[in-house]
């Protein structure tokens, strides 16, 4: 048997309204805690709801390294066949440096569960010398695709005029990366290799990748708030994360162009079933884009819809140990850039907080 967790908050009942409140909360204690050591992140676990577990390793920051410990987590948890529904694990996620379990309290009791966790843990193997066999995917890009810029119109009228990002995405990503043209950022996204960490960002097998190498990593923010609308397959930068959106709806990555679709289904003539795993990509593919021109990516998107066009693939393998961390060393041009890149988003920000001071001082006086 086990207790429901501490309430994160409580509101107490009234019987009258207030104009304000103020509440604050802490993340729920920890079940597990394993210390770091020279050779391995920390990890933690902790209730995330009544029925999951949130496993967690290292710091919170961008680490290639530590998103291959998660999945080498994952690996050694399904190989004691601790993922299972049998075993009272029907649900399991991996995020960038999390993994998330959905327990049956029936079947399972929490901390046993984290105990399990932490055997596992230590039992992973060290990344240096573990090659794990992937893809390489070639996906078509429509940089300027018209129905990208037709989502930051709709933006720009509709929801945030003033937004920084406004009107172009594409050029907010030069300023704030401290780039000489809007060409470069094309360059860059052409030439990066991009990993895929994690699988429906947003929606539909939606990938979530970062560039293997420092040197490639655009970083932005996001909007705020978001969009209303986003164009199925757009592809949007946000953070140091490159998404392709999986449906059309609302999002707040800034966007560079639009590709062909990453979520499989038959064609709407088709007898066929939908495939048994419908999303395009999998977990650690190495992602390129390959320019295309708007007509040439309308007639690649009719293809894969009807099942005639299909995307360069290719079979290869990553090793996990040449994974760069935050404590590799750089390049002096990948180490420059960062720079550059560091003193552009310092100087956009500042600029942001003298035209909130301006419009504060505009503001009228009550």
């Amino acid at each position: 048997t086990w207790d429901r967790p501490d309430a994160l908050l409580t509101v107490p009942a009234t019987t009258t309204a207030t104009t304000t409140a103020t509440t604050t909360w802490d993340r729920p204690d920890a079940l597990l805690t394993v210390p770091a050591t020279a050779s391995r992140p920390g990890l933690t676990a902790r209730f995330s709801g009544d029925h999951h577990l949130l496993i967690e390793a290292g710091p919170a920051r961008l680490d290639l390294t530590v998103r291959a410990r998660i999945h080498l987590l994952h690996r050694e948890l399904t190989a004691r066949g601790l993922l299972a529904p049998s075993a009272g694990v029907p649900e399991n996620v991996e995020g960038v440096r999390s993994l998330l379990l959905g327990f049956d309290p029936s079947r399972i009791d929490p901390h046993r569960l984290a105990e399990q966790i932490g055997d596992a843990w230590l039992a992973t193997p060290d990344p240096a010398g573990v090659e794990l066999p992937v893809r390489e995917v070639t996906m078509p890009i429509c940089f300027d695709d018209p129905d990208a810029h037709e989502a930051m119109r709709r933006y720009q009228r509709g929801v945030r005029p003033d937004a920084p990002w406004c009107p172009d995405n594409v050029e907010f990503i030069r300023r704030v990366n401290g780039l000489g043209s809007r060409d470069e950022v094309f360059e860059i996204v052409q030439k990066a290799t991009y990993l895929v960490i994690g699988l429906g960002d947003v929606y539909l097998g939606a990938p979530v990748a970062v560039p293997l190498d420092p040197a490639h990593r655009l970083v932005t923010t996001k909007y705020d708030p978001p969009r209303t609308w986003t164009p199925e397959n757009a592809v949007g930068i946000g953070g140091a994360y490159l998404c392709v959106y999986g449906m059309e709806g609302p999002g707040g990555y800034q966007l560079v162009g639009r590709t062909v679709p990453v979520w499989r289904k038959p064609p709407p003539d088709s007898t066929q079933s939908a495939p048994a795993d419908p999303w395009l990509l999998r977990t650690f593919d190495l992602l390129r884009f390959e320019p295309v021109g708007h007509d040439e990516l309308m007639e690649l998107r009719a293809g894969i819809a009807d099942g005639s066009v299909g995307l360069h693939m290719r079979p290869t393998t990553l090793d996990l140990g040449a994974l760069p961390g935050p404590e590799t060393p750089l390049p002096a041009e990948t180490v420059d850039f960062t720079r550059r890149r560091e003193a552009a988003f310092a100087a956009e920000r500042a600029r942001w907080a003298e035209a909130a001071a301006a419009k504060t001082d505009r503001s009228p006086k009550s």
